[in-house]
Parts: C-alpha cells; structure tokens; sequence
C-alpha cells in the first residue's frame, strides 16, 4: 500500500506535462485563432497596414502561434579599424518563449544560436557559423531563421520602446524535425519580433583595443509570432 501512495504524486507531474504538451501542440497545428488569424484583427501590439508593412509577411502567410520572450542578447567586443566596437551581426540570442495558459506563463519555444543543418532554398551560401533557432519544447522540432527586413524600435505602435533592438520580419531558412518525429514547427515560414524592450549593445566597454574581449549579456523582452501559409 505505502508503494501505491508514494507513487501517485510522482506519477502526476508527467501527467500534468503531457497534459500541456497535448494542449499546446493542438493549438499549435490546429486552426489559428481569430485574434491572430484573421488579416487586419491581430492581437494588439502586430503593424497594422496603415503604419508599416516592413515587417509584416508577405499575403497569403497567416500567424499561428504567440510567445513572449524573457532572455539576452551577447555581445563581444571585437576589434574594428583602430579601435573596437560590440558585435551585433550576429548578437547571439538566448531567450524562452512563453504562453499564458490558464493565467500560468508556459515554457512553449527555446531560442538561440546554432549551426543550420537543414537549410532550404532561401539559406545564404556559405551559410554563417551560426543562424537564430527555434525549438518547440514539447517536440523539439526546430526552424533556422535571418532577418530581412527591420524598423527601429520607437518608430512604430508595433516597436515602441526607443533604445531597444530593432524589430524585425525574419524568413525561414531550415528546418528539423525533432528526434521523435516532432514536426509543430515545420510549417513556419516567417517569424516576426515586435515589441522589443532591452536588448541593445552596452554604451561603453568597447571602445579601445584594450576591450577586445569583453563580454555583455543585454537583457531583453519580446513577442514573436510565427507564420506558416495559409491552408
């Protein structure tokens, strides 16, 4: 009997993930909802097409799935002409998106930094050292990703924190499946970053070649919405 009892609150937690995990990955392949589905009724925070279109997908993409991103951007210090400058291309990216889920924050996406090793047609060649990835994090399917096209944070409703990382349309170039055949984010074709708050390059340390080196991690926050074609 004591066997029984003791295993029950081991067994729920799983329970409970898996539970989630099956929640989150229906509404991630199902059909979008009407607050980020419907062209011209995003959620609020996403550029209308009266302010801008830099960084809105082409027509015929439609957003399916929202995380909110709490994380860093590194910077190194490299040298540059007769001085230094911080690196921003790339700045290496480590964040966690979440979702609100029963007014609890989930855990649904890592991003950061890694190789491409499936690139698609649209991947530089030779493809960099390293392209932004996003991992789902209940399948571990992932997508590879570059910018094409910013605005400036402060320019926009959509990108209001002036001082912040840009905003940003970036476009798909590879994609995996996750180790058990997980394909969640396999559609994804565009992924746009708005409503960047932190995240820029430090003002100082970098200035002279005696900073080569150094290292920053700039916080920052941001929502990403991720786009696949339209069924």
């Amino acid at each position: 009997m004591k066997h029984i009892i003791d295993s029950r609150p081991c067994m729920a937690a799983p329970v409970r993930v898996l539970l989630v995990a099956a929640l989150l990955l229906g509404c991630t392949l199902g059909a979008p909802s009407q607050a980020v589905a419907q062209e011209g009724s995003y959620r609020p925070g996403l550029p209308s097409q009266q302010t801008t279109t830099l960084v809105t997908p082409p027509r015929g993409n439609q957003a399916f799935l929202l995380g909110h991103a709490v994380g860093t951007q590194g910077y190194v210090c490299l040298p540059r002409g007769a001085g230094a400058a911080w690196t921003v291309n790339p700045a290496r990216p480590e964040a966690t998106l979440f979702t609100d889920l029963f007014e609890n924050d989930v855990q649904i996406v890592t991003h950061f930094l890694s190789p491409n090793t499936h690139p698609n047609r649209f991947a530089p060649n030779p493809l960099p050292f390293g392209n932004a990835t996003w991992q789902n994090s209940f399948d571990s399917s992932k997508v590879w990703a570059q910018a094409v096209q910013s605005i400036d944070a402060g320019t926009d409703s959509s990108c209001p924190n002036t001082g912040s990382i840009s905003c940003l349309l970036l476009q798909v170039i590879g994609s995996d499946s996750g180790p058990g055949g997980g394909q969640s984010l396999l559609k994804t074709t565009f992924i746009q970053r708005l409503n960047t708050k932190g995240g820029s390059a430090p003002a100082e340390g970098c200035a002279t070649t005696s900073d080569v080196g150094n290292q920053k991690l700039v916080p920052y926050t941001a929502d990403y919405y991720f786009f696949r074609k339209n069924d």
